[in-house]
């Protein structure tokens, strides 16, 4: 079932729709700081008959607005540790840069973080002991010595930068950011 249709079902099944479930959900303090998705999915169940899937669904639409953001640092700080965490600095700095182009989203996996754009990815940040790994999606633009095809290394985005030293974020590797975070 498609993202759409679980939420058209929801519509037909409680004529609301996740504007109204959000409304409700922040009504009874479900979208504060700790509240895990598993309250939410009880309540949906609860009050409102919702499935687990259909749940989860309603549960994305509020991510934007606090779900997201609630286990972000804790997940963002674990790319950082042990002998990674001499690259901490240098992702933030990262980050402050790329601000000048406008508001930059964080969502860290257990393997890397990505850079968003509102919800629209533009780039990923990779970290090992070694080196930074900073995937660009920027499709049409070709590749370099340094702006290598991503290949088999992360589909969602079209390059890959290899960082192995903090001057190497420099004005070549920005521009590429830039022109991603314009087309996302």
């Amino acid at each position: 079932m498609s993202f759409q249709a679980y939420i058209d079902t929801i519509k037909t099944k409680t004529g609301l729709d996740p504007a109204d479930f959000k409304r409700l959900a922040n009504e009874k303090g479900l979208l504060a700081d700790g509240v895990k998705a598993g309250e939410i999915i009880t309540w949906l169940a609860d009050d409102y008959g919702l499935g687990r899937g259909h749940a989860m669904a309603l549960v994305a639409t509020f991510k934007p607005e606090k779900m997201a953001r609630s286990n972000q640092g804790e997940a963002v700080a674990k790319q950082f540790a042990g002998a990674k965490a001499h690259w901490q600095p240098v992702y933030e700095s990262l980050l402050a840069t790329l601000a000048d182009n406008g508001p930059v989203d964080v969502a860290a996996t257990s393997s890397y973080i990505s850079l968003l754009k509102g919800t629209k990815k533009f780039a990923i940040v990779a970290v090992t002991a070694d080196r930074l790994d900073v995937g660009i999606k920027l499709k049409g633009a070709e590749p370099t010595d340094r702006f290598e095809p991503s290949g088999s290394w992360n589909s969602m985005v079209t390059h890959r930068v290899r960082i192995t030293a903090a001057d190497q974020v420099d004005s070549e590797l920005l521009g590429w950011l830039a022109k991603a975070y314009e087309a996302a």
